[in-house]
């Protein structure tokens, strides 16, 4: 099992910075006057890529969130919506409120989703130069692509509106608040010319980092688990809850690489962390966890059998001075204790087991395709 809310481990090791690289991306010219590519020339950021110098590893931790990324590996359509298409077609099935929540929830995942995966393929994959980073970024890329998948297939067994839960990021501003605050921490990114190799854009691709991974992997996303879980632990709507199940562990994943990638440049280039930008960062947390509360409120007017958006806030408190802890900063709230404990046993989910008893019948594999 996965504790996603203790903090990961901070490299300790300090390495001088490095010169600027011409060409991070690994698609220029070979060095052909270069030696073997030892593991202390590997670097997280400014470092030629070349043609990515796997071994040796450097940084095994980044392998072997690869690695259990792969253990983790799953498809929407192995588990039946049977039960809860049913359950959403009764007329007594589910209350207004949780039928909004559900609806609000799908709505916000399936464009965040796609954010994130942008944000992947387009930004972090190019400035973070180390090779073991970037097999775990593809394999991140693909799990998204999953999740997405996972929204759509959900839409789709329910018969929901596809219009309205897909446009939802621009049509509630709950919604559009969340996306817009992502995109203007992560904007300058899209800059066809920006490059890191200095302190300014450094400090901005480490700005982008927390942002993507902290908050919006290790902070939003929570909120939405911990409604539809909620849901399943009562037996409503068990077909959708097991998916988010699979999702949460797969963030959890995410979460951890992202906190240990942002600790591995602090530790390799410790003039960016500097107090002004950690009173930053912890402002950032503050605002994003405001922002989670609004979106608790619109989500859960009145709440539903012990969640409503008072537990909410404090449950985003509590996760928000959680990554401060695990980015080795001071609490941005004060104290809060975690009003969802059982969130965490959400993650120790027995894949086999849960697979082979609601696997689809119609599944197919490659061996069972006809050629002909």
């Amino acid at each position: 099992m996965l504790d996603w809310s203790e903090p990961s481990a901070t490299p300790a090791r300090t390495i001088p910075l490095p010169q600027a690289s011409a060409d991070p991306t690994g698609l220029g010219a070979i060095d052909r006057s270069g030696g073997r590519v030892s593991v202390d020339e590997k670097r997280m950021i400014n470092c030629r890529a070349d043609v990515n110098q796997l071994l040796p590893l450097k940084y095994k931790w980044a392998w072997e969130k690869y690695l259990a990324g792969c253990n983790n590996h799953w498809m929407p359509t192995e588990v039946s919506m049977q039960a809860d298409i049913a359950l959403w077609k009764s007329r007594d099935g589910l209350t207004a409120d949780e039928r909004r929540m559900v609806k609000r929830n799908l709505g916000f995942f399936a464009a965040s989703e796609s954010l994130v995966a942008n944000n992947i393929v387009l930004a972090i994959y190019r400035h973070l130069t180390n090779p073991e980073c970037r097999q775990y970024l593809l394999r991140q890329a693909f799990e998204e692509a999953v999740h997405t998948h996972t929204f759509q297939y959900i839409v789709e067994s329910l018969g929901l509106d596809e219009g309205e839960l897909f446009n939802m990021y621009r049509e509630v501003p709950s919604i559009t608040d969340k996306a817009a605050w992502a995109l203007k921490h992560t904007q300058h990114l899209d800059d066809p010319d920006f490059r890191t190799g200095t302190p300014a854009a450094d400090t901005a691709f480490l700005r982008d980092l927390v942002a993507f991974y902290v908050v919006f992997e290790g902070m939003w996303f929570y909120t939405g688990f911990a409604q539809i879980l909620s849901l399943g632990r009562r037996n409503k709507m068990v077909g959708v809850a097991e998916q988010y199940q699979y999702i949460l562990r797969d963030e959890s994943i995410h979460l951890n690489f992202g906190v240990d990638v942002i600790n591995q440049i602090k530790a390799e280039n410790p003039h960016l962390w500097t107090s002004a930008f950690q009173n930053e960062i912890r402002a950032m947390l503050r605002e994003a966890a405001e922002l989670e509360s609004a979106y608790a409120r619109d989500t859960m007017p009145t709440g539903f059998l012990g969640l409503n958006a008072a537990s909410s806030e404090q449950y985003m408190r509590f996760i928000a001075n959680r990554r401060c802890a695990q980015l080795g900063l001071s609490p941005a709230f004060e104290a809060a204790e975690n009003p969802f404990p059982w969130m965490s046993e959400a993650m120790d989910l027995k894949k086999e087991k849960n697979f082979f008893e609601t696997r689809v019948i119609e599944y197919q594999n490659g061996g069972a395709l006809a050629w002909d």
